[in-house]
């Protein structure tokens, strides 16, 4: 709730006295807050609220009525405040009735005499010439209220002696039950009145006949008497005592009015004098009143006195006065030396220079001070641009840290970042924390306050630019005079000049941003100029994309100035820029953190064999890519970066990059000694109980183990890591995608078929290896040999190792299991079908031992068999003679049957498992 307003306080009234109708100033505290608000006003009791003038809160003007009371308050009564109160008085001077001989301190019009003889008026004031009643008839008040008729006639009065009388209003406030008929009478009396004004001294002439008369017969009568006495010239006759009685009443008669006459004569000229002496001393005391003023700052004052002097003394031809005006010309001059000054200070507000542009229009200054004020500001704008970078140099030269107080802080750019994020619900996180001005780059602090100046200067610069244009500057409604409009049309012939200017800091600043984040893009000549700094400093991409919010709202801030796109193309084309060495360079950095991802490797896997690595690859994968999403986004009037052809090759290239990186990363844990890999341990987490539970937790994966997991996180990027980070791709506007994954699921094969090749060499050697050896120990002969009794010792021992392979494959990934046993049962299979075609002959025995050691391996692991394998088993037998009798087939059933029985236990890893992988 607003708090009630205060009554009305009079607490002065100048003059204090006077007589009715004196004009008067009432000054005190809450007198209403407009001139609708003034509801009441009484002055000695006469209600004086026809004539009152509300000025301010503090200020009204009205003229005191023919009041009653020779003494009393000042009532001043407020809708907003009620009835007021009054702590001063006013008294009312009446005119007194003096005779024409009587003497007065004032000069009485001598129309209003009082004649001693006949004791009535002669004479009297024009207002009482008027009747009170100008229809002769009786009033009769109505009951309309006096609001309703001020808002049916406004600015009207019904008081016949106001200027702006109304008729209407007076009839119906005093006649409006009179009937007709005494409405007729009263035209009557008005035309009576009317007609009897028009008579004039006719009239005075017709009423004064008789006297006349009485006139002629005494002079008549006076010249029979004479032409009979007939003594004319003769001493003591009648006509010389007439003569003499005649000259002694003129001498009277001068002799009484002279000194009446001399005192009107010295009033007079005393009053001209006085008038004389009064316009002298405003010129005598104006340049003191004027350098008084100056110091004070009311140049209003000082102007509108140097406009009164003018027009009183600017042509005189008088010394004096000549030699007064031409000192007050030379204050004159100096004050506008001295706006001229304050004007092109700086720093300065808009307030102030439209202030002193007016003044120094007001006093005719020469040449135009607004477009001298709009060039000294365009300098000052481009010094500060200046100065904050060769600061931001100094400081980052010598170590020593800015001042940054509370400037920054709570800068321009500040408060529209704020305003901006709510806007778009804070999607935005810059990298900060409390202390983010002191870990910052130098560059970027230095970008941020540049675009802090540009945007605390550059509006105002235009909104003085704007003012001078439209001619606000030299008068607040622009049609004042033809001068605004010559000044008006200077402006518009300087268009071109400001466009210039405008373009030339939008230029200045993307220059000095260039030199500080992208020199590279500068010609040698501006990198010297606006560079300078340390182009060691690699800026990493989440500083950049401040940056680039910066630079955004830097724009923003411009274009709701409605400054022309065409002047703002070179930040637009400075933002492209910015995003695309953004993308790079964060692109750049994934790839070097992509290098470090070994270092993280724990080589804990998990049941499908596969570590942490993968996951750290697509997240470190992802997280760049959001941190991708701000600076990428098209804003409104911006390019697509991967739209464009350079940036979109290079991106690609770096993307490919930082995939085979990672890739190399792979192939370097996989060919890492003991020595070169960290302590970290192999564990396994797996819900089977048929796992093989042997290795330790404290043991460290082998060479051959090292290969089993990268080939099993290879087989995981190539299926879900990779075309996860396309479709992460699609989604962040990658148009490259399906070429990146292409180029990547390639070389992750290339990589895995390297690796995997290697493993199968490190295992089906040493097993292939050893089957001639084991064939032919104890110099077995297929020519000579007993008959077989079972499988002989070689092929159990090449079935353990392959068990053995199939244990160490199975620990890390079951999915690997089929790959790698087919591939070793190859490698067997094949050599053994070359050691069977070697031999040059078997013998029965031979070959039924022969044909039970090769059919046990098949058996044993049939679940493996692929089209070469078995080819080549089936080569083998081929190559053994054919089983002639029943009897041989029989014991080759019962030692296959007695193999298998032998070697359940050992055989059911290659029975199909009950577990399966857990997919992810």
């Amino acid at each position: 709730m607003s708090r009630a307003r205060q009554p009305p306080l009079v607490t002065g009234i100048s003059p204090n006295e006077g007589t009715p109708w004196t004009k008067v100033t009432i000054r005190g505290e809450n007198l209403g807050t407009g001139p609708n608000d003034l509801i009441g006003l009484s002055i000695c009791g006469h209600n004086c609220l026809l004539t009152a003038e509300w000025m301010s809160a503090s200020k009204i003007v009205c003229r005191v009525g023919p009041a009653k009371d020779d003494k009393g308050e000042i009532i001043v009564t407020t809708r907003s405040g009620g009835k007021g109160t009054s702590t001063v008085s006013f008294k009312v001077l009446r005119h007194e009735k003096i005779g024409i001989l009587d003497q007065s301190a004032v000069w009485v019009d001598e129309m209003n005499y009082y004649d001693m003889r006949t004791d009535r008026n002669k004479g009297i004031s024009p207002l009482s010439l008027r009747p009170a009643n100008p229809l002769g008839i009786d009033i009769d008040k109505g009951k309309v209220p006096l609001k309703d008729l001020e808002s049916m006639f406004p600015g009207m009065s019904g008081d016949f002696t106001s200027e702006n009388f109304s008729a209407t209003w007076y009839l119906i406030e005093n006649h409006s039950a009179t009937s007709f008929e005494h409405l007729r009478v009263a035209s009557g009396n008005l035309k009576k009145q009317a007609s009897k004004k028009n008579e004039g001294s006719l009239a005075y002439v017709k009423g004064g006949l008789s006297t006349f008369f009485e006139a002629q017969d005494a002079l008549a009568a006076i010249h029979q008497k004479l032409e009979s006495d007939g003594t004319e010239k003769v001493e003591g006759s009648m006509t010389r005592r007439l003569e003499n009685i005649l000259n002694r009443a003129s001498n009277t008669a001068d002799t009484l009015f002279q000194e009446v006459l001399g005192r009107k004569d010295k009033a007079d000229s005393t009053r001209n004098a006085l008038n004389v002496l009064q316009r002298f001393k405003f010129l005598f005391n104006l340049p003191l009143n004027i350098e008084r003023n100056i110091q004070k700052g009311d140049y209003d004052v000082v102007i509108n006195d140097y406009e009164k002097a003018k027009s009183l003394f600017g042509n005189t031809e008088v010394p004096v006065f000549k030699k007064v005006y031409a000192e007050v010309e030379t204050r004159i001059g100096a004050l506008r030396n001295l706006l001229l000054d304050k004007l092109l200070e700086t720093p300065s507000t808009l307030h102030d220079q439209k202030r002193y542009i007016r003044y120094l229009s007001d006093l005719h200054a020469p040449g135009d001070p607004a477009w001298q004020c709009i060039v000294a500001q365009h300098k000052w704008i481009l010094q500060l641009m200046q100065n904050c970078k060769e600061d931001f140099i100094k400081e980052q030269r010598g170590g020593g840290g800015l001042e940054l107080d509370g400037e920054l802080r709570s800068s321009a750019l500040s408060r529209i970042s704020h305003t901006a994020s709510l806007k778009r619900g804070s999607s935005f996180q810059s990298p900060r924390d409390d202390s983010w001005q002191y870990k910052s780059p130098q560059q970027v602090r230095f970008v941020e306050k540049l675009s802090d100046v540009v945007i605390s200067q550059l509006p105002n610069f235009w909104k003085l630019w704007i003012s001078y244009v439209n001619g606000s500057l030299f008068s607040e409604t622009g049609e004042k005079s033809g001068q605004v409009e010559k000044l008006k049309k200077n402006a518009r012939q300087r268009q071109n000049d400001f466009k210039g200017m405008i373009e030339e800091v939008t230029r200045r600043l993307v220059q000095l941003v260039r030199g500080a984040l992208l020199p590279t893009t500068l010609p040698q000549e501006q990198r010297r100029l606006y560079g300078g700094w340390d182009t060691k400093t690699i800026h990493p991409g989440a500083w950049l994309t401040q940056v680039i919010h910066t630079i955004r709202l830097t724009h923003d801030a411009l274009s709701a100035l409605e400054i022309p796109n065409d002047m703002l193309q070179v930040i637009q084309d400075l933002l492209l820029d910015l995003r695309v060495q953004c993308l790079l360079t964060t692109l750049q950095q994934t790839a070097e953190d992509v290098k470090r991802l070994p270092e993280k490797e724990d080589w804990i896997v998990d049941n499908e064999g596969i570590t942490s690595l993968p996951a750290l690859f697509e997240q470190c994968m992802v997280q760049m890519l959001q941190s991708l999403k701000e600076p990428m986004e098209c804003k409104p009037g911006e390019a697509n970066v991967f739209q464009q052809e350079l940036a979109q090759d290079e991106a690609c290239k770096l993307c490919v990059g930082i995939m085979k990186a990672f890739i190399n990363c792979l192939e370097q844990l996989s060919t890492k000694t003991d020595g070169d890999i960290d302590t970290s341990h192999l564990s396994v987490e797996m819900g089977s109980p048929d796992v093989f539970g042997s290795i330790h937790e404290d043991f460290s994966p082998s060479p051959e183990q090292r290969l089993l997991i990268i080939l099993s996180n290879c087989q995981y990027l190539e299926r879900h890591t990779f075309l996860n980070l396309a479709e992460h791709l699609e989604k962040h506007g990658f148009t490259t995608a399906d070429k990146i994954t292409r180029v990547s699921r390639e070389a992750v094969r290339e990589l895995d078929e390297r690796l995997f090749e290697s493993y199968i060499e490190k295992k089906s050697d040493p097993i292939v290896g050893s089957l001639e050896p084991g064939i032919y120990a104890g110099y077995f002969d297929w020519k000579d040999c007993l008959p077989p009794t079972g499988v002989r010792s070689y092929l159990k021992e090449a079935l353990v190792s392959i068990i053995s392979v199939h244990a160490e494959v199975f620990t890390v990934s079951k999915e690997l299991v089929p790959r790698v046993l087919s591939r070793i049962i190859e490698s067997v299979s094949e050599e053994m079908s070359r050691l069977m075609q070697c031999v040059s002959s078997f013998s029965k025995n031979g070959a039924l031992q022969a044909r039970l050691e090769i059919c046990a391996l098949k058996d044993a692991v049939a679940m493996y068999l692929t089209s070469e394998s078995l080819a080549s088993f089936k080569q083998a037998l081929e190559a053994l003679p054919q089983l002639q009798s029943g009897a041989d087939k029989k014991l080759l059933e019962e030692l296959l049957n007695k193999f298998k029985s032998s070697m359940q236990f050992q055989l059911t890893c290659f029975q199909p498992s009950s577990v399966q992988p857990v997919k992810r």
